[in-house]
């Protein structure tokens, strides 16, 4: 069932008299901006609202998709992106090792238009409120819709952010648990391969991020308020360029913590052997003398069946024991 909120501002001042179907009214006044967010979109609602308003039939399709990736594509008359939002569970310290992906990912589409940013989702999970908020912090909504959409993608690149500091956390507790003195727990490559996993998964989210903010930011459609908002996209790239490579370096630790895992049993199956190795030859010399020799001694049972027994059952207990 399809769900639509929104808000407009005239002049800069919040207003209370939103109406959807007075959509395309609104975004053709002058000194007016709209801000429409529609959830689980019906297609024919969507076509019929994309032909009111001229959107590309392509980014409307791309917006109703299962799977996109993270992009921005520049048409004459609007900017379609979609970006994702992720959400970080952070695991209790008892989690056992066969531990799920600290990753969801949540996409969010976006038309920008002149006088007017329309957003659409799919997932429930995104919190629109903390979206409207950032538009209220900020303070920017004379600038057009510029403000809107670096409100809304100054929250995503915050979550970017904040799950990479949960994965940096998590990696860092994979090393203390590497070089513990007790024997690392036995699903620490399964933890480790499954950070490996979700850095992959971030990566294909962030890194197209420059993409969008650049493209956005030079083909921005309120060329009036453009160098007022000009500082804001550039510390916004800055926070998804620093995002990116913090990306790649933890890339980097947990695949070096992976292979570290491997040299460290490598080398105590070293120090085992050596221990056995030892032991073995100093069982070679007894073991060669009394061969040579023969038992020689006076033994309970000597020279009869039963003590041939007994010597003979002690020998099979203590080679099954080792």
């Amino acid at each position: 069932m399809t769900h639509v909120r929104g808000r407009i501002w005239r002049h800069g001042e919040p207003q209370d008299d939103f109406d959807f179907s007075a959509i395309s009214d609104c975004l053709a006044g002058d000194d007016t901006l709209v801000w429409c967010d529609i959830y689980d979109p019906d297609h024919a609602i969507l076509t019929d609202l994309a032909k009111e308003l001229h959107l590309n039939a392509w980014a409307v399709e791309d917006a109703l998709a299962d799977a996109e990736r993270t992009k921005a594509v520049v048409y004459h008359t609007h900017t379609f992106f979609t970006v994702y939002e992720v959400a970080v569970t952070v695991p209790d310290s008892g989690t056992d090792s066969n531990q799920e992906s600290m990753l969801d990912t949540h996409r969010i589409s976006g038309f920008v238009l002149p006088r007017g940013l329309i957003t659409v989702r799919l997932s429930p999970h995104i919190d629109v409120d903390a979206i409207s908020r950032r538009f209220d912090e900020l303070g920017g909504q004379q600038y057009g819709v510029g403000s809107l959409v670096h409100g809304l993608l100054d929250v995503v690149v915050d979550g970017h952010f904040a799950a990479v500091q949960v994965l940096d956390d998590a990696i860092e507790s994979l090393e203390d648990d590497l070089f513990a003195d007790a024997t690392p727990a036995k699903g620490l490559q399964r933890k480790t391969f499954q950070l490996r996993k979700d850095l992959v998964a971030l990566r294909r989210v962030v890194l197209p991020m420059r993409e969008v903010v650049s493209a956005i930011q030079h083909r921005r459609l309120d060329d009036k308020t453009a160098p007022q908002l000009d500082p804001l996209y550039a510390d916004l790239y800055d926070h998804v360029l620093r995002v990116s490579e913090w990306t790649e370096s933890l890339r980097d630790m947990v695949t070096t913590v992976f292979e570290t895992n491997l040299s460290l049993q490598d080398a105590r199956l070293n120090v085992v052997m050596k221990k056995l190795t030892s032991w073995a030859a100093i069982i070679a010399v007894p073991t060669a003398i009394t061969g040579f020799y023969g038992q020689n001694v006076t033994y309970p049972g000597v020279q009869s069946v039963a003590g041939f027994l007994t010597s003979t059952a002690v020998i099979v207990v203590i080679v099954v024991a080792l």
